[in-house]
């Protein structure tokens, strides 16, 4: 007699045994593939700094002429590589390289090379070793390197930072964490280091960067010239489409410039989920989809966001930018414009006499949020009943 076979729909005992190994060796394959990035990009990013603080050291013209160099270079780069390669950029990279000089790092190639090989100074050390050797110099990710080169105010802070990053095996989120609530400083006042060190080192729930995250950072992304063009759920993705269309559908006024657009303010990184220009008013229209409860934490947000576009993405003649806040709850919708950072009271009435009412925002947002969601029941009866 044989032995029934098992229905394809049955999974073995030791299913879940064999998925759970395959996700955390894809999981770990991913973090080592983000790690590996990194490493090299670090390591490149070293080099580029290499390079242009060689430059501005060749004589006096040179150094004159430096002063006009990153954004020579920028520009170039840009076209030629696409993004990551802005003026800021190119600084860190320059400052990356005289805050980590040949002579701090060359202690760590020499157990590297072998045995009589070593050359009579650091610099020719250096030319010793390709990227990949370089790479191995440096075992935190650039965005760490960024923060301890950016945020912290003297030799000592960094040297303290860095060694307990490498200690504690510290994610990004938690470094910046610990920089925010002046770690150092507290430490130093202590009179029980080593308990107030134990204690950093624990991490909080909102510390871990998952794979994903790890390989979509900004930093990554633009070292692989990749577009960074995602929504974080389907649904928001979904109501940002929609409100495009729509406020294209309103008249010749609204002129679409972009989607998530990104924008980095000191080292942190912000995605604005639309951006219009506004033809009548000659200014730009940042808006930002929020899923839930409004707070003063979102408009304050978005008041940076106006001023940064005021700043760094206004041209000559155009007037302040505008920001609109939707908010998509689940029972209601809310929209709000953010006036309040614009020259005069006179200014932010024709703009509210200009812009969409709210309230047709407000329904348009709700409707679209209803329409979406049957959608979504119809589309899981439908598959409940196929199966």
């Amino acid at each position: 007699m044989t032995k029934p076979s098992t229905p394809a729909t049955q999974a073995p005992a030791d299913y879940a045994a064999v998925h759970g190994d395959i996700v955390a060796l894809l999981e770990a394959a991913r973090r080592a593939a983000a790690r590996s990035v990194n490493a090299l990009m670090t390591a490149s990013y070293w080099e580029i700094g290499r390079r242009i603080v060689e430059f501005e050291q060749g004589g006096a013209a040179r150094a004159e002429y430096g002063k006009a160099l990153l954004k020579r270079l920028s520009a170039d780069l840009s076209v030629r590589f696409g993004r990551g390669f802005g003026v800021d950029s190119l600084e860190s990279m320059r400052m990356f390289y005289k805050t980590y000089p040949p002579e701090q790092i060359s202690e760590s190639l020499i157990r590297k090379l072998p045995a009589g090989a070593v050359p009579s100074n650091s610099e020719s050390l250096i030319r010793h070793f390709d990227l990949n050797q370089l790479a191995q110099v440096f075992p935190l990710s650039w965005t760490h390197y960024i923060h301890l080169i950016r945020r912290t105010r003297s030799a000592e802070e960094r040297a303290f930072y860095e060694a307990e990053v490498l200690r504690g095996g510290w994610s990004v989120r938690q470094l910046d964490r610990q920089i925010s609530s002046q770690f150092y400083t507290r430490a130093l006042l202590s009179t029980n280091k080593r308990a107030m060190l134990e204690k950093g080192s624990e991490a909080q729930p909102g510390d871990a960067v998952t794979p994903d995250e790890a390989i979509k950072d900004p930093y990554v992304l633009e070292f692989l010239n990749l577009k960074d063009e995602y929504s974080e759920s389907q649904l928001e993705d979904a109501l940002i489409h929609r409100l495009e269309d729509f406020l294209l559908e309103l008249g010749n006024d609204f002129t679409f410039v972009g989607r998530q657009r990104r924008l980095r303010i000191d080292e942190s990184w912000f995605r604005v989920d639309l951006l219009f220009f506004h033809r009548r008013l000659r200014c730009l229209v940042i808006i930002d989809l929020k899923l839930n409860e409004l707070t003063h934490a979102d408009v304050g947000q978005m008041h940076m966001y106006c001023n940064y576009a005021r700043e760094h993405w206004t041209l000559p003649g155009e007037n302040p930018p505008v920001g609109l806040i939707l908010c998509a709850r689940a029972k209601s919708a809310l929209a709000r414009y953010a006036l309040d950072g614009l020259p005069n009271k006179i200014m932010a009435a024709e703009y509210r006499t200009v812009l969409p009412d709210v309230e047709l925002l407000q329904a348009e947002l709700e409707k679209t949020r209803r329409e979406l969601e049957a959608k979504q029941i119809a589309r899981s009866v439908d598959a409940e009943g196929g199966a």
